[in-house]
């Protein structure tokens, strides 16, 4: 049986196979033309519990202002939201991590490689011709990233020509994105020139081959990154132990959670310090009556401070 999106691609142009069903189309605009990748409106379906506006490619836009609130998580607030809503496949680890102290963060742009077969290769780069594209390759994708994306490359864990940017590119790829960053289950070269550029990112491997002997087969599509599905629009959330990427639905009950975990901390740690407690009358919820009524209490002090604090930065 064919899918929905199958018959509507069908009568757009290119069409190449993702297994099953019809993924990719070129549209008729030989400058805008997206390549390799699902039409506006397939995004919008996939994507359809996004509460936020849209990119003109189609991604959900999770705002600019939830992006820089979600600098501040951690591991532990992420996976507690997504573990709680069944979503137990969003995080990715494994990588050599690039500048571990700082947090990435950004919206999903995800580009997939295949190993190269000729044949499919020759149809693909023959018809990009025709569309006014020189060639398909990594640049083609490089070249659509936006302020705040960061790049998902599924390269499957090539090493030997599995590199999708040297040191030139990868400073290109942040200037692009104003520093987003980059997850490639892949490799890069050039890493001396790469440590000294600052931009998050994460990669398997490390080689001197430039890219090669794959063909580029998807661009903003669902990758597999790891044992995660990743969306094309997913707030993504890197830390020094690995990478998570947060369907956009969740995104707010996320960082509002984020805020009671960390006045939770922040309260458990008071109380520590006082030394009058032992560990388990605090910690992970007081048993004492008194406790749960303090705690209560300096959780809606602090969430209303947190938030006159937020609200007199915009």
């Amino acid at each position: 049986m064919r899918c929905p999106a199958c018959s509507r691609s069908a009568r757009l142009g290119l069409i190449v196979f993702w297994g099953a069903c019809t993924i990719v189309l070129l549209g008729p605009s030989p400058v805008s033309a997206q390549l390799f990748t699902f039409s506006r409106q397939d995004l919008v379906d996939y994507t359809a519990q996004s509460p936020f506006d849209r990119l003109p490619d189609g991604r959900p836009r999770v705002p600019d202002d939830l992006i820089e609130r979600a600098r501040g998580l951690s591991s532990e607030e992420v996976w507690a939201v997504l573990h709680e809503r069944g979503f137990n496949n969003q995080y990715a680890d494994g990588f050599q991590v690039l500048q571990p102290a700082k947090t990435m963060v950004g919206r999903a742009f995800t580009v997939q490689f295949m190993p190269l077969r000729s044949d499919v290769d020759e149809v693909a780069q023959t018809k990009a011709k025709d569309h006014g594209l020189k060639q398909l390759m990594n640049q083609t994708a490089i070249d659509m990233l936006q302020p705040g994306d960061v790049l998902i490359v599924d390269l499957f864990g090539k090493k030997v020509n599995g590199t999708i940017v040297g040191d030139n590119l990868f400073y290109y790829v942040m200037t692009a994105t104003h520093g987003g960053g980059l997850v490639v289950d892949g490799g890069i070269r050039d890493l001396n020139g790469i440590s000294e550029i600052d931009m998050p990112a994460y990669f398997r491997s490390v080689d001197p081959t430039p890219i090669g002997n794959v063909m580029l087969t998807g661009i903003n599509i669902p990758v597999r990154i790891g044992g995660v599905t990743v969306m094309p629009g997913d707030l993504v959330v890197g830390d020094r132990e690995g990478v998570y990427f947060v369907p956009p639905q969740f995104v707010k009950e996320v960082l509002d959670r984020a805020d009671e975990i960390h006045v939770h901390d922040e309260w458990t740690k008071k109380k520590f310090a006082e030394g009058h407690y032992k560990s388990s009358e605090i910690y992970g919820s007081p048993s004492d009556p008194k406790l749960q009524k303090e705690y209560q209490e300096y959780l809606k002090r602090r969430l209303e401070e947190i938030q006159k604090q937020r609200n007199s930065k915009q």
